[in-house]
């Protein structure tokens, strides 16, 4: 069964005084796929009369809205407002690590089985995904991993920040969805499964009634190759569905980073950031 939903993503930065340039890109329109139909999208920024805007697509196919602004403004809010229709993903064939390890497949994936700065961990935990991997396929190693994630680092809100990364969020044993996101993309690509970092927007009810409005939550979850590409939600231990909206997809957080920027002005800003969903069908 598929859905339609509206989304309206809110965010900006509130300066300690007065920003008199700023040189922005945001990541916050969501992409088109086999299973996911972008019906609408517009993405609005104000002070509009200031802001010079353009948009592009980038390496990994996310679509980049640029803008800057040459006068004086102390806050920065940009609406992303969406109509998307989304569907379960086909099932897709599975490989076996042969054919994961072929010359072929690693060079393909290279930039996706490679760490980075937020999803390298220590020989410890590279040593534990090997175990979880021992004897299964691919796909049910990718499961056993995640799942593993799941169980060992508890998703606290608010508990790190957006710098943190793989190793400190097990340190920590909490984290929010991007940290549970990079360690689980760590281990997989520690036992040589490619694994992108995506992000997007989640509706929090399997059960959504229609026509109403829920505070929904900008999301992080990974899609790993075992033959094809699979989404799985290792925050929620689901794979990916209805509920699940692709925004971008890239290596890790800094590929897909929703808003970001530099500015000229008064040091010290602050980020809001709100999410509405509503499920129209």
């Amino acid at each position: 069964m598929s859905w339609r939903l509206r989304i309206n993503h809110v965010t900006g930065f509130s300066y300690g005084g007065t920003a008199y340039a700023s040189y922005n890109e945001a990541r916050m329109t969501p992409m088109t796929t086999p299973h996911q139909i972008t019906l609408f999208s517009q993405v609005e920024v104000a002070p509009a009369a200031a802001a010079s805007v353009w948009r592009y697509l980038d390496y990994w196919g996310s679509q980049v809205t640029v803008f800057d602004l040459h006068r004086p403004h102390p806050q920065l809010k940009v609406t992303a407002s969406s109509m998307v229709e989304t569907d379960d993903p086909a099932p897709v064939p599975a490989v076996g690590w042969d054919v994961l390890r072929a010359p072929s497949i690693l060079d393909r994936h290279a930039e996706l089985v490679t760490d980075t700065t937020r999803t390298t961990v220590d020989e410890t935990l590279r040593r534990r995904a090997a175990q979880l991997a021992d004897g299964q396929p691919p796909r049910e190693a990718a499961r056993a991993i995640a799942d593993w994630v799941r169980e060992n680092v508890a998703y606290v809100p608010g508990s790190t920040g957006v710098q943190t990364g793989a190793q400190e969020a097990w340190e920590l044993r909490k984290g929010v969805c991007q940290d549970i996101a990079h360690l689980t993309a760590a281990l997989l690509r520690a036992v040589g499964i490619p694994v992108r970092y995506v992000s997007g927007y989640l509706h929090p009810s399997p059960d959504a009634a229609i026509g109403e409005t829920v505070e929904g939550q900008s999301h992080a979850w990974v899609e790993w190759w075992c033959g094809g590409w699979e989404g799985y939600d290792p925050t929620n231990g689901v794979a990916t569905g209805v509920q699940h909206v692709i925004v971008a997809r890239g290596r890790e957080y800094a590929d897909v980073t929703p808003l970001k920027g530099v500015y000229h002005g008064a040091p010290g800003s602050e980020l809001g950031v709100t999410v509405e969903v509503t499920r129209l069908g």
